[in-house]
């Protein structure tokens, strides 16, 4: 027992005197490491007897449990005061002080689709966060774009070496919300999506996209018209209206391009949309009775519409860019914008 309490005071006194983190480090060695006094003192245990033994080992844990609280304790110390010391260095800067015209302010995006946001809660539209990598199950086969589809020829896809894929499309989240959710439901899911493009003022690698799902008992196309007319109407401050002509998307059927009138010139033709009154912006559809299956939905009972608004058009649009590089860029003076005009 001597023995032990010879180690304890030699361990207050040297600890009571450490002043840096290299001093700490040599305390923890000589008393806890593979030679340090505690650890030697183990050794003795061998020549006591049993009832010694007992008592002995016991009153080495609670000295080893003593020594590490303490270093512990000095170490957020001796941490603590290091960095006051840095800070002590630096000078006399009030870090609550505004800071003056530099500030910093939300990227075009941001604005354009927390705007959208906005508007589609005040429609009862649930807002879900996609993945940016995705199963190739979910990107294709889930929306009706089996292996060997043509389809898969219009988004050249970057492959990750797991077999997974960067999504080219908002709508690789449609599967993994139908199933979350079940149906009724309405769901928007704006995110990034990527496709290896050649890049040119109207082409971009990465971009931005929101879709967005409805589905419900009696759903049509009449219902897909009046969201997306209130949704546009809302973006632009005044009363847009909207037309659909056929196209071709394997995840839904029928299938459309949707054109709004054009916000600038009120269908009258001008720069913006080359002269034809309309702006092209966003395909969509009534979803197809196998992706509504693949998500666990039966398509006997429920009927939804699907859009996959491009975001980063409307950004363009909406703040009068003409290269969609600039979203990606580093120019401030094209980044610096604190409301939607």
């Amino acid at each position: 027992m001597n023995e032990l309490e010879n180690i304890k005071e030699l361990f207050e006194e040297r600890i009571t005197s450490v002043n840096d983190l290299n001093e700490l480090n040599a305390i923890r060695v000589d008393f806890l490491g593979k030679n340090g006094h505690l650890t030697t003192c183990m050794k003795l245990i061998k020549d006591l007897s049993n009832e010694e033994k007992k008592s002995f080992g016991e009153n080495v844990n609670k000295l080893k449990t003593l020594v590490l609280e303490r270093i512990e304790e000095k170490k957020e110390y001796l941490e603590e005061k290091e960095i006051r010391a840095e800070i002590d260095k630096m000078p006399n800067v009030d870090l609550t002080t505004p800071s003056g015209d530099k500030r910093g302010s939300l990227h075009p995006v941001t604005i354009v689709q927390q705007k959208l946001i906005d508007i589609f809660r005040s429609m009862g539209f649930t807002v879900e966060d996609g993945n940016e990598v995705e199963t190739e199950y979910n990107n294709f086969e889930a929306v009706n774009i089996p292996k060997h589809h043509p389809a898969r020829d219009m988004q050249d896809t970057f492959y990750l070496s797991n077999g997974q894929v960067l999504k080219t499309h908002t709508s690789a989240s449609q599967n993994r919300i139908m199933k979350k959710y079940g149906a009724p439901l309405k769901a928007i899911f704006p995110g990034r999506c990527f496709r290896n493009e050649e890049l040119d003022a109207s082409h971009e690698n990465t971009f931005f996209q929101m879709e967005g799902m409805m589905i419900d008992k009696d759903v049509s196309i009449s219902n897909l018209i009046y969201f997306m007319k209130t949704m546009l109407s809302e973006v632009f401050g005044k009363e847009v209206n909207v037309r659909l002509r056929p196209g071709f998307f394997p995840f839904v059927e029928p299938g459309f391009e949707l054109d709004s009138s054009c916000p600038y010139c009120g269908g009258k033709g001008c720069r913006v949309c080359k002269n034809s009154g309309w702006i092209e912006l966003c395909p969509c559809g009534m979803i197809h009775p196998n992706v509504l299956e693949m998500g666990g939905i039966d398509p006997n009972e429920y009927q939804g519409f699907a859009f996959g608004l491009g975001l980063s058009r409307l950004v363009m649009m909406t703040y009068g860019f003409d290269d969609i590089r600039h979203l990606n860029g580093k120019d401030l003076n094209v980044l610096s914008q604190t409301k939607v005009k």
